[in-house]
């Protein structure tokens, strides 16, 4: 088996692997170290379980919102065999017909990560 065959295959594991918590963090750090601000509203743990506060039509909105430069990105984070909700769903659509030079929406997944595609976007507007 060639190297870059067992690198793609170990690549796959990992990516399998990665929680989207995980991806999360990775993400937020990179983001970071080129210079975007990064906003994300943290699920916090009531009577009921857990629950991120939001209101009027927040449920569902994407997971981190990104600016540098006045560009901005929102993502919505998926663990590899990840779901979208019927409300992330719902911003997905809101969001994307409007994107410009200046604002895009994407639905990262751990291999987005392995293949360098999220570093891609996060350096392409320096």
């Amino acid at each position: 088996m060639s190297s870059i065959a067992s690198t793609s295959k170990f690549d796959k594991v990992v990516a399998i692997r990665m929680s989207e918590e995980q991806l999360q963090q990775a993400v937020i750090d990179m983001a970071h170290t080129y210079g975007w601000m990064v906003a994300h509203f943290r699920a916090a743990q009531t009577a009921k379980g857990w629950s991120t506060p939001v209101s009027a039509d927040g449920k569902g909105f994407p997971d981190l919102t990104l600016a540098l430069h006045g560009q901005v990105i929102f993502a919505e984070l998926k663990s590899e065999m990840g779901k979208m909700s019927k409300e992330q769903c719902r911003w997905q659509l809101e969001l994307m017909p409007w994107e410009c030079a200046s604002q895009k929406y994407y639905i990262w997944r751990p291999s987005d990560w392995m293949s360098g595609e999220i570093e891609r976007v996060l350096r392409s507007t320096l």
